[in-house]
């Protein structure tokens, strides 16, 4: 049973490419609970097999925290989610979708052809990345709207002085490497400093356009050895493939120049500055192919961007677990640092969480959504948005007025830590109806075993405030 969106054509496009291109391995991989990319590299010559029946890999897979431990009890009887029986470490299908094929142009020789994540019967997994954010595409699509999305991605690159790979250094998760800076940062978008890593840039968006990105803009960023880069817009489906194969592509191509790339919201480095990851955002009518948030005339607000920005700022509390996953995340939350700390929003304003840049009669009108870091999924980040906007659209919500004062202390706060995320996340009922009570108890065990193994971690700050005093 072939994948329901995989056509013979399709399939065999694919063969022949390879056949063609000479290439020998191809990456089976599915993007998983986290936005990392796993799965099983099979010679070229067994490509046709795992195209008729798929190929199997562990279910565990689909239960590890971002240790890679496996957090569910797989070895007790009646292990259950979503109606999947997953006790016993047994196999799920990935089941290869011919239209997400990228040669690699880093690995010539090799490609990643992402997957969809099955039962052993074929059916979906509804707590899987594809499947939630499909749900998402499904249920805009049915009131007469397809989402137009935008990516903007930050990160660093450092160099790599010690690779962390003595013995006592592979435990779980792994110590982490040691690095020196490639720029002095605090010199946003100065040309010189261009100059000095122009050749990795270079390399990096060739990269890009290789695997069909579409990578528009490379920067400078503020912080030491932090760089940006934007990509055309595109669907919400198409994006989230594009941000995990890019954060992909930055790891490896780094990793070959013996460099160290990292999306880690907010480095534990002297003077690093936190990577953001903003979600451009707008709608387009079925009925008319019009961008539904070019405001009126006079400069306010569509009936459609008002209602979305609301449903974004009403359940922004209960969504950060999707767009801000990590214990992390929330030490970037920092005021007058360009990231939000409150539910706000304002026109053109960087210091807000939701920043309307809708202009009348400007085709590409939309709102940037800057709450989100680059450790998120994608996918449950854009179905997260998408969600939330289509909750305040269909209630008529309306916005509250713009704010001028991003950061001021009497607006309502974003969760501070992970656990206040996995509170919000779990006590609301919009969560429950948008995603499914299944997947929410799914995503709190997941980061419930996070945010205990950081309790139980003794800290620096806990050996430098005690261990002298006492």
């Amino acid at each position: 049973m072939k994948d329901d969106r995989a056509t013979g054509d399709q399939v065999a496009a694919v063969l022949a490419q390879v056949q063609s291109a000479g290439i020998e391995t191809v990456r089976l991989c599915f993007v998983d609970q986290h936005g990392i990319l796993r799965g099983k590299t099979i010679v070229a010559a067994a490509l046709p097999s795992a195209f008729e029946t798929g190929i199997g890999v562990p279910s565990t897979l689909l239960l590890k925290d971002t240790s890679h431990r496996t957090v569910f009890p797989v070895w007790t009887d009646g292990l259950d989610i979503a109606d999947l029986p997953l006790g016993g470490a047994g196999d799920v299908v990935l089941r290869p979708d011919p239209a997400r094929f990228f040669p690699l142009p880093w690995s010539p020789h090799s490609a990643i052809l992402l997957c969809d994540v099955r039962d052993r019967m074929g059916a979906e997994i509804p707590f899987s990345s594809n499947a939630i954010l499909a749900r998402a595409v499904a249920a805009l699509n049915a009131v007469g709207y397809r989402a137009v999305v935008g990516l903007e991605v930050e990160f660093q690159v450092f160099q790599r002085t010690d690779s962390a790979l003595a013995h006592g250094q592979a435990t779980i998760p792994p110590a982490p490497i040691q690095t020196a800076n490639l720029t002095q940062g605090h010199q946003y978008l100065t040309e010189s400093r261009y100059a000095e890593v122009e050749d990795l840039l270079d390399h990096l968006r060739r990269m890009a356009d290789g695997l069909g990105l579409e990578p528009r803009s490379m920067e400078i960023e503020m912080g030491p050895s932090q760089f940006e880069f934007t990509f055309a817009p595109s669907d919400p489906q198409t994006q989230a493939d594009r941000f995990v194969l890019f954060r992909t592509m930055v790891k490896e191509v780094c990793q070959m120049r013996g460099l160290h790339a990292t999306f880690m919201p907010k480095p534990n480095l002297p003077n690093a500055a936190a990577n953001g990851w903003h979600i451009h955002q707008s709608l387009i009518r079925h009925g008319d192919g019009r961008n539904a948030f070019t405001p009126q005339p006079d400069g306010a607000l569509s009936t459609e961007a008002n209602g979305w920005i609301a449903g974004l700022l009403k359940h922004a509390r209960a969504t950060c677990l999707m767009t801000n996953p990590t214990v992390n995340s929330y030490k970037r939350f920092t005021p007058f640092q360009l990231a939000p700390n409150r539910v706000q929003w304002g026109r053109d304003n960087r210091g807000a969480m939701i920043r309307a840049l809708m202009y009348p009669g400007d085709a590409a009108s939309r709102i940037e959504n800057r709450v989100a870091d680059t450790g998120a999924n994608p996918h449950f980040a854009f179905a997260a948005q998408i969600f939330a906007g289509l909750d305040g659209l269909s209630q008529g919500l309306t916005a509250p007025a713009p704010t001028e004062t991003p950061y001021d202390e009497a607006a309502e706060a974003l969760p501070n830590n992970l656990l206040a995320a996995i509170e919000a996340f779990e006590g609301s009922q919009f969560t429950y109806s948008a995603l499914g009570a299944d997947v929410v108890a799914y995503l709190v065990k997941l980061k419930r075993a996070e945010w205990d193994r950081y309790l139980t971690t003794i800290s620096d700050w806990e050996q430098q405030e005690y261990f002298g005093l006492f």
